[in-house]
């Protein structure tokens, strides 16, 4: 699966104004809650109750929150770009202003794994990371994630 399959212009956010880590995850999981057909408080709930397990600030300003759900039939994907980086417990303390949020099938096993990895490779791209940053538009960052598709595989 391809970054392209799991995201749309409507799930890209290019100006996400959000002030705590909390906040953000509230946002995102919500917005993407409604694109998936799921319920917004169980999605966000479950999304902050993964967050408490260890944090998804991988590093280099990125953040890829993640969560399993039982009535999903495909993965969903939502990708944000925040205006004033917040502090998200990140693994290098450095504060975060790129979040990919992932919901997966409930059994979704060896392909939400490899989505996971398909999308931190993705964002080790310092170049790509780059031009995220520098973009406001949604339609310019989808451009973006769908073209780095190939670089990531």
């Amino acid at each position: 699966m391809e970054i392209s399959e799991l995201i749309e212009t409507d799930v890209v956010i290019p100006n996400l104004k959000v002030n705590s880590k909390k906040h953000a995850l509230q946002e995102i999981s919500s917005t993407l809650a409604k694109k998936a057909g799921l319920d917004e408080r169980s999605v966000v709930d479950t999304i902050l109750f993964r967050e408490k397990l260890g944090t998804t600030g991988v590093g280099q300003g990125v953040a890829i929150p993640h969560g399993k759900f039982e009535n999903l039939d495909k993965i969903y994907g939502l990708f944000a770009r925040i205006i004033t980086p917040i502090d998200f417990d990140s693994v290098d303390d450095l504060p975060v202003d790129l979040i990919f949020l992932l919901l997966v099938p409930e059994h979704s096993g060896a392909e939400h794994l490899k989505m996971l990895a398909k999308i931190s490779r993705l964002f080790r791209n310092r170049g790509l990371c780059e031009k995220l940053r520098g973009s406001d538009n949604a339609d310019a960052l989808f451009a973006l994630l769908s073209q780095s598709n190939n670089n990531a595989s």
